[in-house]
């Protein structure tokens, strides 16, 4: 009898023991789906979706949902410049993020701080978080040419050609990889040359209109490129400051650095979820 009632108490352990396991399994499996959370990467001028696509994958392989979006007049995208508006760019994300459920995380390089700006002032409800990367932080009222004029260190403007209709600005192309990605390896400078065009010019003169109830509420943070030939570092440094953003990131990289560091810019994007 003492062995029989010995073998019930083991046999209740067990059973025990293999509930909690059980149910240990399933709060971790619920934990990591509530950490999943859904990308949205947004690429600059002069680049396209491409740029996104190691970080992108890195990013996926964490078990992560990654969209990138091409914005029209770039890529493989043969929308004529003269039809393209920063409001077009903006609409394009727009679009994007009301294609899928939920809140996302919007990630804008460059260029695309004007745009993902702009798109949190249309659909503050929708953005976990603006993600800027080495961006424009524009004010209400400002284009990305004016808040270029403010920048001592940047090395672009003295590299622009206009075109003749002023529709396109072209980068001289010994310039190219030196303002954009200067440390990154040689076969991705390469991709770069091999996929340059030029870029559609009158979004840059368009401002963005924001405001406090709308653009203002979504949280930012704003990963700084310590080495940036595009737009400088003291810039940068003065857009934070305004912007009152407090979250900020450090990388000693180039105005690119998806492309010259991806493992770091996928680390710095996964910690902005948490």
């Amino acid at each position: 009898m003492k062995q029989i009632n010995k073998l019930t108490i083991i046999a209740t352990k067990i059973l025990l023991i293999f509930l909690l396991i059980t149910t240990a399994g399933i709060y971790t499996s619920n934990a990591a789906k509530i950490r999943v959370k859904t990308y949205v990467l947004v690429h600059g001028a002069w680049q396209a979706p491409s740029g996104w696509q190691i970080v992108k994958t890195q990013l996926e392989k964490k078990g992560q949902r990654v969209i990138t979006v091409q914005l029209p007049g770039h890529g493989n995208d043969t929308t004529a410049a003269a039809k393209l508006t920063m409001d077009t760019y903006i609409a394009t994300v727009v679009n994007a993020i009301n294609a899928i459920d939920g809140k996302v995380i919007l990630v804008g390089h460059s260029m695309a701080g004007m745009i993902i700006s702009g798109v949190a002032e249309q659909i503050p409800n929708r953005i976990e978080k603006l993600v800027y990367i080495a961006a424009y932080v524009p004010a209400n009222g400002q284009s990305a040419y004016a808040i270029s004029l403010l920048d001592k260190q940047s090395q672009l403007g003295a590299a622009l050609i206009p075109s003749a209709d002023k529709t396109l600005l072209d980068v001289k192309l010994n310039q190219v990889t030196n303002i954009f990605c200067q440390d990154a390896p040689t076969k991705v400078k390469k991709l770069v040359l091999a996929h340059y065009r030029a870029e559609p010019a009158i979004p840059f003169s368009n401002p963005v209109t924001l405001t406090g109830d709308n653009f203002g509420k979504v949280a930012k943070c704003y990963i700084q490129t310590l080495q940036d030939h595009g737009i400088g570092i003291n810039l940068q440094n003065e857009m934070v400051k305004s912007a009152g953003i407090t979250k900020v990131y450090k990388l000693n990289s180039g105005h690119s650095p998806f492309l010259s560091m991806p493992a770091a810019v996928t680390t710095i994007l996964l910690k902005t979820a948490q």
